[in-house]
Order: structure tokens, then sequence, then C-alpha cells
């Protein structure tokens, strides 16, 4: 696959993340380019950005409630994600499985482990704060929970997730789900698209790498 540096940063919390995530396969395909997922805690970066959810920031404005949830048919039917189900327990504090998601990476089953967890929490809708329920739907997914749950644990585990948030922060993220292609960043589902064409435009440009985020950059 082509050497264009994309990046999805994602909290499994947004179901707006969850369906990037069903799509983005293809465009990966179409334009034979790998995106890297980059797990970030949402509440986080909030906190960084003194943003709100949009449950929360346009809650007194019913119009636009209305469109968001118009907006929202419109893509799972573009898409037929036929799968998607609001999560009965939204909002969910996703702490514990975003620190599952960096220690699947150091434990070499990051793929299978966002594939379960967008599932448990967006098809499935099930309670994924409950460290009970996480160590459950794991196993189900034949993932070895105990070895994961033990990894969120870990010190590097937890400065990496805070690592990746304060570096997407510092890039101009401020919501889940933010792409970054190269240096330029697109926020939300709805810019797929001009995600997809960044990435073409780039691949012809044959723009080099960009160095990656350190915390020596971070702290600057």
């Amino acid at each position: 696959m082509s050497k264009v540096a994309a990046q999805f940063l994602f909290d499994f919390g947004s179901p707006n993340a969850y369906m990037c995530h069903r799509v983005l396969r293809d465009i990966e395909w179409r334009t034979d380019t790998r995106i890297e997922y980059v797990p970030i805690l949402l509440g986080g970066l909030f906190k960084l950005t003194n943003n709100r959810s949009p449950a929360e920031a346009f809650a007194g404005i019913p119009n636009k409630r209305a469109y968001d949830a118009l907006e929202v048919e419109r893509f799972l039917a573009k898409h037929k994600l036929s799968n998607f189900r609001k999560n009965e327990f939204f909002p969910v504090n996703t702490l514990l499985i975003m620190r599952g998601a960096v220690a699947s990476e150091k434990l070499g089953c990051f793929d299978a482990y966002v594939e379960a967890v967008f599932s448990c929490m967006w098809e499935q809708s099930l309670n994924m704060a409950d460290p009970a329920v996480v160590h459950s739907a794991l196993t189900t997914a034949g993932l070895d929970a105990e070895a994961i749950l033990k990894a969120t644990q870990d010190a590097d585990v937890k400065e990496r997730l805070g690592f990746n948030t304060q570096s997407g922060f510092a890039r101009g993220a401020f919501g889940s789900p933010t792409f970054f292609v190269g240096d330029e960043i697109f926020f939300g589902k709805d810019r797929l698209r001009e995600v997809e064409e960044e990435i073409l435009r780039q691949k012809a440009d044959g723009r080099p790498l960009p160095a990656p985020p350190t915390p020596q950059h971070i702290a600057s």
C-alpha cells in the first residue's frame, strides 16, 4: 500500500467514529492506502479544548438535533449499515476500553479488539464501561480478556493513551472522529470524501511522510 500518512483518531464512545470505521476499509481499498487507527480519550480531548458532546452542546436546539438524526439515517442508508443500534447506556465512560485499545496494540491483537469493541458498543448496545461486561465481550470475541484488562493498568499503556490525546490536541483535534492526511486535518464522518480526495492528491504529489509526533514536539 502507498505510504501516505493517513490517521484516524477515534474513541469508541463516538457513534460517528463507528460509522467511519465501517466504511474506512472501502476507502483504503480505493486509495491503496492503509489508514492508521490512533486511540484517543475523547473526554480528555474535550477537557483540553473546552469542547462538549453534540448531545450536550445542542440540547436546546431541537431543529439541530432533528437534522443531526436525519443525517445519521442518511449515512446509515447510503452505506448499508443495517447493524447500527443506539447504545442504551450512552454516554459511556470509555477510559477502560480506550486503554484496552492501546493494550491490544501492545499485545498484537489490535484489529480484532477494535472490531469487537465497536460491535459491542454500536451493534450490541452493551455497557462497555463495566469491566465485567468488557471481560465477557472480549472473551466471546475470542480475545484474551484477562491479558488485555491486566495490560490496561500498565504505566506505558496509560501514558500512550494520554500522549495520543495530547498529540491530537496539539495538531488541532477537538473531537472524534478526526482524520489527518499528512498535516491536513478533517473532522467528522461528513468529511470522508475529502479525506479520500486528499489521500489521492498527496499520492499524486509524491509528498514525503511527515515526522511522527513525539513527546518533545508536544512539550514545545
